[in-house]
């Protein structure tokens, strides 16, 4: 079937919350999810969407809190509020059992969701979504209790202040080029139009809620998480990337958590969908017709 159109936008309800999808069409397909990572958006899939739309049925969701989705009215944004979200929009659609590609805390999400309702996932590839994260992460993580409530209080209140705007949608185009400069002139401005909203003064400012970039104190970690994994019953793939902060799933031990894993490097960064599409794609693609 032949697809000339973009994707059709479209809401559901969880939890009190109206949260944003993209259905990129071809209903009678098996059904796909693409879960973008914290603080991106949806559209960070088009690219891969368009590759895929022809084969399965695309759904792209905007996490609670990100892109077109409604912030949390708490500001609260806990594994499990996300874990829960995803269970609604498979239910809501009917989507079970679907396949997965998942990034980041997407991938995070994603392999919670999967161990919990293994018979609802069909395939899942996690893009650097198994690991302990980045430094400042795991010794947040790591800390005594009382430390990490009182880094969570300091946090919250410096984010309660108006999040930073910016002049122009050169400029914010020009900060998300200093994020990653693997990124082309193209995915750059493509990325960033859909990342921003224009505010009633002219000015740009980021579509994600500032809250997100406070860790909850008290999120599930070590053998919780590993408890669930292991419940996953069908194929997964761990890819990552050797330029970013993730660690070979196979060398730190993660593949071994899981009953059906395989692992996949790639030369690219933490965003594999941008930094090494091609390769990243076809691997993608083989491992859904193949689960190799």
């Amino acid at each position: 079937m032949t697809h000339n159109s973009g994707p059709t936008s479209h809401s559901f309800i969880s939890q009190r919350t109206r949260l944003h999808y993209l259905d990129w069409g071809n209903p009678e397909a098996p059904p796909l999810l693409l879960i973008h990572g914290g603080r991106d958006h949806a559209r960070t899939w088009d690219w891969t969407a368009e590759r895929l739309r022809h084969d399965y049925h695309v759904i792209v969701p905007d996490l609670r809190g990100h892109g077109d989705s409604d912030w949390s009215s708490d500001g609260n944004y806990n594994m499990m509020s996300f874990v829960f979200d995803l269970s609604q929009l498979v239910d809501h659609l009917d989507l079970g059992p679907v396949s997965i590609v998942a990034h980041s805390l997407g991938g995070a999400i994603a392999l919670r969701y999967t161990g919990l309702y293994p018979d609802r996932v069909q395939r899942l590839v996690a893009v650097e979504g198994s690991g302990s994260g980045p430094a400042e992460m795991i010794a947040y993580l790591n800390a005594p209790a009382p430390q990490r409530w009182r880094q969570f209080m300091q946090t919250r209140r410096g984010l309660a202040r108006p999040a930073y705007r910016y002049p122009s949608l050169a400029e914010a185009i020009a900060r998300m080029r200093e994020s990653n400069a693997d990124l082309t002139d193209e995915q750059v401005h493509h990325l960033a139009i859909h990342a921003v909203r224009r505010n009633e003064d002219g000015s740009f400012s980021w579509k994600f809620d500032p809250y997100i970039r406070n860790q909850i104190p008290f999120a599930m970690i070590g053998d919780e998480v590993r408890a669930i994994w292991a419940e996953i019953t069908c194929p997964v793939l761990l890819a990552w990337g050797q330029r970013s902060w993730g660690t070979d799933p196979e060398l730190d031990g993660t593949v071994g958590r899981f009953r059906n894993a395989r692992t996949a490097a790639f030369s690219g960064g933490h965003w594999l969908h941008h930094d090494c599409f091609e390769p990243f794609v076809a691997r993608v693609e083989r491992f859904l017709r193949t689960d190799q």
